[in-house]
């Protein structure tokens, strides 16, 4: 199956053009554009777990390693699309629009956090695994038949291909042709299990066979692989002719989340020699650099402009009022039962030290 589904370059370790079919889209500003995307999404990442780390934020996920698949895949999707994304999918979320400062503060814990802007069809994040295929199925289904070409796009991770509601999900989706692409990111890990001792399949792409979809595996590091093929996939997508299931082969450099050691489970040697052999932002560089469209003056610029907006947006998530803890209850319902109100009024008893 490995041969079946091979892995699929643009662009190589060391930033060499492998395939030619997309060199005429790979123009100096698209090629710069991408660059700045992973810039702020590497510097986001690195802010946050700084943050969490001084007791600004709570427990959070890192992505950094898997900046390249989220960033490309993002891009690639219309205004009007959904994207469903799981707790460590920041950077796709942030591409496709999101608010830095509300992203910030859903790992604050407040319930802003899980507010998109005005217009933007992006999901909460799902902590449950697989829960969010079953969503994104259901509305992508619905954008069929309201006779739109909107897609939908759900991200998820190797651990998930081991729940029903991966099946389900693919399944349902292929059945009805719903314009959805299930969008893997085999980071090879599902916390601190290696992927083959999650499943026997020599890859996540081959399991597209049994539902009769189309399957990708592309290199989750290569940003235009990543772009490109998710552009293909929503495309078919949009034509009514079903979902596409794309396995993204990276990697997570550091803890599963901020509460979790690495060092338990997983050699953290090899984290450092992928950072200097296949790391999404080196390539990306080295592929610039080849192709004489690197500018050191730029770059730093580039990372002095990151840097500059990830502050501003720590400023005011921090500036934020004081979180309202009836939150805990107000969102459970449209009309809150009996009980949840029950056990709001005796909590805000509690808060203001009063009995019952």
């Amino acid at each position: 199956m490995e041969q079946q589904f091979p892995m699929i370059q643009v662009v190589d370790e060391n930033g060499n053009l492998v395939n030619e079919e997309f060199k005429k889209h790979l123009t100096p500003s698209f090629v710069q554009s991408f660059y700045e995307k992973l810039i702020l999404a590497r510097t986001f990442d690195r802010k946050a777990i700084s943050l969490q780390r001084q007791g600004r934020l709570g427990t959070y996920a890192p992505f950094e390693g898997q900046e390249a698949a989220q960033v490309g895949s993002a891009v690639a999707l219309d205004n009007d699309d959904w994207l469903f994304p799981t707790y460590r999918d920041h950077a796709a979320s942030i591409t496709f629009g999101h608010s830095i400062p509300r992203v910030l503060l859903y790992w604050k814990g407040r319930v802003e956090g899980c507010v998109a802007p005005e217009g933007k069809r992006i999901f909460p994040p799902a902590v449950p695994i697989a829960t969010q295929l079953l969503h994104a199925t259901g509305a992508a289904l619905a954008e069929k038949r309201k006779g739109t070409r909107n897609a939908a796009i759900v991200y998820f991770g190797d651990g998930a291909t081991s729940e029903g509601d991966f099946h389900e999900g693919l399944n349902f989706a292929s059945v009805f042709k719903a314009p959805v692409v299930f969008f893997n990111q085999n980071n090879q890990f599902a916390i601190s299990v290696p992927i083959h001792k999650q499943m026997n399949s020599k890859t996540i792409a081959q399991k597209s066979v049994a539902y009769d979809i189309p399957g990708y595996r592309i290199d989750g590091n290569d940003i235009f692989a990543v772009y490109f093929y998710t552009k293909r996939a929503l495309e078919r997508a949009r034509n009514q002719e079903g979902p596409t299931l794309i396995e993204a082969v990276t990697w997570r450099y550091g803890a599963h989340t901020t509460a979790d050691d690495p060092k338990k489970y997983r050699d953290q040697e090899e984290s450092i020699q992928r950072k200097t052999k296949t790391d999404p932002v080196l390539r990306l560089e080295r592929y610039m650099k080849n192709h004489g469209l690197w500018d050191e003056e730029k770059a730093s610029k580039c990372q002095d402009e990151a840097s500059e907006m990830i502050e501003a947006a720590v400023a005011e998530m921090e500036a934020f009022p004081e979180p309202n803890p009836g939150d805990l209850f107000d969102h459970v319902f449209e009309t809150p039962t009996w009980t949840i109100q029950d056990q709001k009024e005796e909590y805000m008893h509690h808060l203001r030290g009063e009995g019952r």
